[in-house]
């Protein structure tokens, strides 16, 4: 294996932090990808958005929490303060931490950053509720009362519930983290970006350890709308815990879900120096956007240049690459694309890669999307093993790749990880399984 051409530190994971509707912990997710089981359900009028009907399924997490009693107790003022985004990403990062032997010692805190991939947030309607309805009469909804009347009904607070870098934030309020501190706002793309930040500032020396997560939903009524407009939900043609299919050629859509997962990342002489455990190495991310003057996106291209990209930048070779994690959307067009761009990229006259594919087990959770895979990756890795692309049944000619059909060891532990959004930009993260040896 060649690799190595990023300048600075080697950057290794230390710490894994999960908030998923297939489990809230490292183990419960982990568990749920061996053993093939979804979190996929029935959509409901009620819960998690009113406008359910836009999709007939749901990834949606029935309970979750920060899991330190005495942290939960100091956050809970804060709660009201906190969008759920934020409340799953805040309990993914102190996971993370926790994991990497950071809770309970934390090196300088200036030296330790956080950086999150998020989508946008919107209020829920609830929040708006009692202020519309006090700019109400009998003849309905009256705009000129909106300033004496409707304002105050509605919470001063409410533009920090609304702002996409608050996981960010809080978690570095929370833990007393005083270094770099950003959030991407790229949809699924999202946590690669944030991810190529944070391993440039451990490479440039301006962090030694650095948080790095995503979280995001596709069910919040506003997401939902744009979900909806930008990719084919599934239909009923399959019960709930087989209606995402990534690359079947049976799939009929995808599925809008929640969830957040982050990481500890760190130079390798700071986790030496701690002690700490590595789960896996980063060696490059990349990302390009492919949309014509017509603003029809590209997918496929834009997937061919990040593989090529941080196949170059890491120094590594296709004959390097032992998985691709794709995006795996689950709709019919999405997938041909992606398929399409992977081929592209990897054909070299040797079997491709196996294809691991893990929407078919949590939706796509948007911005948290692409944190959740890589943290199954990640696990993939330390398991020495990977887990079936769920759902998955009869190759489709469209799709030329190869997705994983069952748990099997992982014989060349190199993961180049993929996440797309509808409006042609490609991320990608490759890790590796962490060797003594550069």
């Amino acid at each position: 294996m060649s690799g190595r051409n990023w300048q600075g530190s080697r950057v290794v994971i230390t710490g894994v932090g999960v908030i998923s509707p297939i489990g809230n912990s490292v183990s419960d997710f982990w568990t749920s990808l061996t053993e093939g089981r979804s979190g996929v359900v029935a959509a409901d009028a009620e819960l998690p958005v009113p406008f359910a009907g836009l999709a007939t399924f749901r990834g949606h997490i029935d309970e979750f929490a920060i899991s330190d009693p005495q942290l939960r107790k100091a956050v809970r003022k804060s709660l009201k303060l906190m969008n759920r985004e934020t409340q799953m990403g805040l309990a993914a990062a102190q996971q993370a931490l926790a994991a990497s032997g950071l809770t309970e010692c934390v090196p300088d805190p200036e030296r330790i950053g956080v950086c999150f991939g998020a989508g946008n947030v919107a209020m829920m309607p609830h929040d708006l509720e009692h202020a519309v309805h006090a700019c109400c009469d009998a003849d309905g909804f009256q705009s000129s009362l909106w300033g004496t009347q409707g304002l105050a009904q509605i919470e001063p607070l409410w533009l920090l519930k609304c702002l996409p870098n608050m996981p960010a934030c809080h978690a570095a309020i929370v833990n007393d983290l005083r270094g770099p501190n950003n959030t991407l706002t790229h949809a699924e793309a999202a946590f690669h970006l944030a991810m190529g930040e944070a391993v440039q500032h451990i490479q440039e020396g301006t962090a030694d350890l650095m948080l790095v997560g995503g979280t995001g939903t596709t069910l919040h009524p506003v997401n939902l709308r744009h979900f909806t407009l930008d990719a084919e939900p599934a239909n009923a043609s399959f019960p709930p815990d087989h209606a995402c299919r990534p690359f079947d050629r049976d799939r009929t859509g995808a599925v809008p879900a929640e969830g957040a997962a982050a990481f500890v990342i760190e130079s390798l002489e700071s986790a030496v120096s701690r002690g700490a455990a590595t789960l896996g190495e980063v060696h490059g991310t990349a990302s390009s956007c492919v949309i014509s003057p017509t603003l029809v996106p590209d997918a496929r291209r834009a997937v061919k240049n990040v593989i090529g990209s941080v196949l170059k930048r890491s120094g590594f070779t296709v004959e390097n690459v032992g998985y691709v994690h794709a995006h795996g959307l689950g709709t019919v067009r999405s997938d041909a694309a992606e398929s399409a761009g992977i081929h592209d990229a990897l054909a070299t006259g040797r079997e491709q890669p196996a294809v691991l594919a893990m929407k078919g087990y949590t939706g796509n959770a948007g911005a948290g999307s692409g944190a959740l895979e890589l943290a199954g990756s990640v696990l993939s890795l330390q398991h020495r093993c990977t887990f079936p692309a769920l759902n998955f049944r009869t190759p489709d000619d469209a799709c030329p790749v190869r997705p994983e059909r069952g748990q099997s060891d992982l014989s060349q532990p190199v993961i180049l990880n993929l996440s797309l959004t509808a409006q042609g930009l490609a991320g990608c993260t490759l890790i590796s399984a962490f060797a003594d040896a550069a």
